[in-house]
């Protein structure tokens, strides 16, 4: 199911306080790796999650790694940034 989102920006929703978003590059049984990514950890601002990932759309992606590869088992959620509603 992964294979549609390869290639595509995507926002990654973490059990924690992070989310990730990011071009999906590869996909292993325990990996994902993202390119031009932006893993922000949600406790330094006063933003949701919804606003944050709302605002990236509507600016762009702020790119704080080159490259980044998070663990399958911390992630809740896969969507295409294309796919982000406006509230």
């Amino acid at each position: 199911m992964l294979e549609e989102f390869l290639d595509q920006k995507v926002v990654l929703d973490f059990r924690s306080h992070f989310v990730c978003l990011g071009t999906l590059r590869k996909v292993d049984d325990h990996f994902l790796e993202l390119r031009n990514a932006d893993m922000h950890d949600l406790r330094d601002t006063e933003t949701s999650r919804e606003n944050y990932v709302a605002a990236s759309v509507a600016t762009g992606i702020k790119r704080n790694r080159k490259r980044i590869l998070v663990s399958r088992a911390d992630v809740v959620a896969i969507s295409k940034l294309d796919d982000v509603v406006e509230q």
